[in-house]
C-alpha cells in the first residue's frame, strides 16, 4: 500500500509497526506539505502556529515505540488543534485575537493533555474565526485579526470555508495532518466539516472536558474531532473522553462515554436502523444540486438496510432562538479563563480585550466587536431574569419538547439533516451530531449529511455514519497547486 497525506490513522500505525516509516518521517512530511501549500499557491492560511517541539516529540515517540511499544492508535500521529485550545508549551493560545497574540497558557487543556497521553504529536495550532465567531455580527467565517483569512481548499475565494473551526477544517481537507480538533458552540465543527468534505463529530456536551478551552457558553461548548474518515474520527473521539474534575459537565458522562469507539465501526450498521428525515424549512436552505445529493444519500441509506421515516417534524423546529444565553455566558466564561493566565498577562478581563482592540483599531477591529461589547454589558454573574428564562426556554424547546419528542414519537435511532442545517437545535440541546461527505454540486462545492441523536449516543451515530460512508465512498480530495 502506498501511503500519502490521505492515509488513515490505522494505515500509518501499521506502517510504523512494520518499520516502513516513523513518526519523525510522518511529521516532516506534513511540515513539508504545509510549507508548500498553506502560505503559498492557494494560500489556504489554515495554520497559525507550528509547534517548535513537534519533531523532537516525534523522535521521542519513535524511541518509546522501540523500547516499550506503542501506546495505542494515536502513537506518533500528527494532530492539529484549534487556537482556542490551551497548550502549556511554547505555542500561544490566542483564539485568533491580537489581544492574546503573545499569550501563553499556564497549563495544557484537558484535550491537549489527553492527546499527549495517547501519544499524539501536536503539530501546531489552526487559525479560526476570531473568538470562535463571537466577536462581531459582520465577521466572515475563517477570519481573525491574528491569523488572517482561511480559504476553502475546494474553492479558495469561491466557497465559504465555514466557521469557526475553519482552520482545522481547511487543514484536514488540504492534508496538513492526520487529524484535527475543532470546537463548537453552534455549528462550528459541523458547518466547516460539511464545507470541506470532512467527517466532523460534535459530541454531547460533557463527553469531552472543556477545561483550558477559551469559552463562549458553558451550556453549549464542546471540542470534537475533524477528520477525513469516520474511523479516524472514532479513534480521536475515544482518546478525548473522560471525567475531569475541572469540568463538572463531564460528571454526567461517567458510564455513558467510551474510550474506544472502534467496535461501533460496522459495515452493516444501517440494517434495521430507523432514521427520521428532516425536510421542511431545513431543506429550503439548500439549492437544487444539494437537494439532489440529499435524495441520493437517502436512497443509499435505504439500500444499505435503513428504514427512513420521511418528512418527520421536530415540534419546535420553528422556535425563535435568541443570543441572550451566549451573551451572558461569554462574559462569565472568558473572565474566568483570562484569570488563569500567568500574572504577567496584561489581559485579565473581557473589558481589557475591548480596550486593547480600541487602542489597535486598524488591525484589531476590521469587522468591529459588537458581540464583545454586548456581552460586556451583562453583569457577568448570570443572575439576570432574562438570561435564566432564556436558558430554561432553550433547554425545553431543544430537548424535551424538541429532539426528544420526535425521536420518541417515531422510535428513531437518529435524525437526518441535509448539510448541517439542524445544527442550532442540537447545539442548544447539547446533543451529538456527525457529518459525513455526501458528494459535490455541479460547481464542485462539497455537500454532506448530518446525523443527530440523543445525549451520549455518539456510538449510534458513528455506526450509522460509518456504514453510509463505506457504502457511498463519495469523498474526493481537493486538487492543490503551489
Amino acid at each position: 500500500m502506498i501511503l500519502n497525506h490521505e492515509s488513515t490513522i490505522l494505515e500509518w500505525q501499521a506502517a510504523m509497526e512494520e518499520n516502513t516509516t516513523t513518526s519523525r518521517e510522518l511529521t516532516l512530511s506534513f511540515l513539508k506539505r504545509i510549507a508548500a501549500y498553506d502560505k503559498q499557491g492557494l494560500s489556504i492560511n489554515a495554520i497559525c502556529e507550528i509547534n517548535p517541539d513537534a519533531i523532537a516529540i516525534a523522535e521521542a515517540l519513535d524511541r518509546e515505540r522501540t523500547v516499550s511499544g506503542s501506546r495505542g492508535p494515536l502513537h506518533g500521529i500528527p494532530v492539529l488543534i484549534k487556537d482556542n485550545i490551551a497548550t502549556g508549551d511554547r505555542m500561544h493560545t490566542s483564539a485568533g485575537a491580537l489581544a492574546l497574540a503573545d499569550s501563553y497558557a499556564s497549563a495544557d487543556s484537558f484535550v491537549a493533555a489527553r492527546l499527549r497521553d495517547a501519544g499524539a504529536v501536536i503539530l501546531g495550532k489552526t487559525n479560526l474565526t476570531e473568538w470562535a465567531n463571537f466577536m462581531s455580527d459582520h465577521m466572515p467565517n475563517g477570519y481573525s485579526s491574528r491569523g488572517g483569512q482561511v480559504q476553502n481548499p475546494y474553492g479558495p475565494g469561491i466557497f465559504d470555508v465555514g466557521g469557526s473551526s475553519s482552520g482545522s477544517a481547511a487543514a484536514m481537507a488540504a492534508g496538513f495532518a492526520v487529524a484535527a480538533i475543532g470546537t463548537e458552540t453552534s455549528g462550528s465543527i459541523l458547518y466547516p466539516s460539511v464545507q470541506n468534505s470532512l467527517v466532523g463529530i460534535k459530541p454531547t456536551v460533557g463527553l469531552i472536558s472543556r477545561s483550558g478551552i477559551i469559552p463562549i457558553s458553558h451550556t453549549q461548548d464542546t471540542a470534537g474531532p475533524m477528520t477525513r474518515t469516520v474511523s479516524d474520527a472514532a479513534i480521536v473521539l475515544g482518546a478525548l473522553t473522560g471525567v475531569d474534575v475541572n469540568d463538572p459537565a463531564t460528571g454526567k458522562s461517567d458510564g455513558c462515554g467510551h474510550s474506544d469507539y472502534r467496535p461501533f465501526l460496522d459495515n452493516n450498521g444501517l440494517r434495521g436502523a430507523r432514521i427520521g428525515v428532516i425536510r421542511s424549512r431545513f431543506q429550503a436552505e439548500c439549492d437544487t444540486d444539494e437537494i439532489q445529493l440529499f435524495e441520493a444519500a437517502i436512497a443509499q441509506l435505504k439500500a444499505a438496510g435503513a428504514t427512513l421515516i420521511d418528512s418527520v417534524t421536530i415540534p419546535t423546529e420553528n422556535a425563535t432562538w435568541g443570543r441572550s444565553v451566549l451573551l451572558h455566558e461569554f462574559k462569565s466564561g472568558v473572565n474566568a479563563y483570562l484569570k488563569t493566565l500567568p500574572a504577567s498577562s496584561p489581559i485579565r478581563t473581557l473589558q481589557d480585550v475591548i480596550e486593547f482592540n480600541r487602542a489597535h483599531e486598524e488591525q484589531a477591529l476590521r469587522y468591529g466587536q459588537s458581540l464583545l461589547e454586548s456581552s460586556e454589558q451583562t453583569s457577568g454573574t448570570l443572575t439576570e431574569p432574562a438570561y435564566l428564562q432564556d436558558l430554561l426556554y432553550n433547554l425545553d424547546m431543544s430537548q424535551a419538547s424538541g429532539i426528544d419528542a420526535v425521536v420518541k414519537e417515531h422510535s428513531l435511532d437518529a435524525l437526518l439533516f441535509p448539510g448541517c442545517t439542524g445544527d442550532e437545535i442540537a447545539a442548544r440541546a447539547g446533543y451529538p451530531s456527525i457529518t459525513v461527505p455526501a458528494g459535490y454540486t455541479g460547481t464542485g462545492k462539497p455537500f454532506g449529511i448530518m446525523f443527530t441523536g440523543l445525549a451520549f449516543h455518539e456510538h449510534v451515530l458513528i455506526r450509522l455514519a460509518y456504514a453510509y460512508e463505506q457504502a457511498s465512498r463519495l469523498r474526493i480530495a481537493p486538487k492543490l497547486t503551489s
